[in-house]
């Protein structure tokens, strides 16, 4: 069975692709984005396998 570790990254309107882009180099997969806490706010959810 695969085991996942996961982190929550709060993301800007204007750099989503950058950010998405730095963490997936890091092997992190994005699963969700959802709305922050302010209009111009989002979160991503992603995911990666544990070592």
């Amino acid at each position: 069975m695969s085991k996942w570790e996961y982190a929550t990254v709060p993301l800007l309107m204007h750099n989503t692709k950058q950010i998405l882009d730095l963490w997936g180099d890091d092997g992190w997969e994005l699963v969700q984005i959802v709305a922050g806490a302010s209009a111009e706010s989002l979160v991503a959810y992603m995911k990666r396998p544990k070592d």
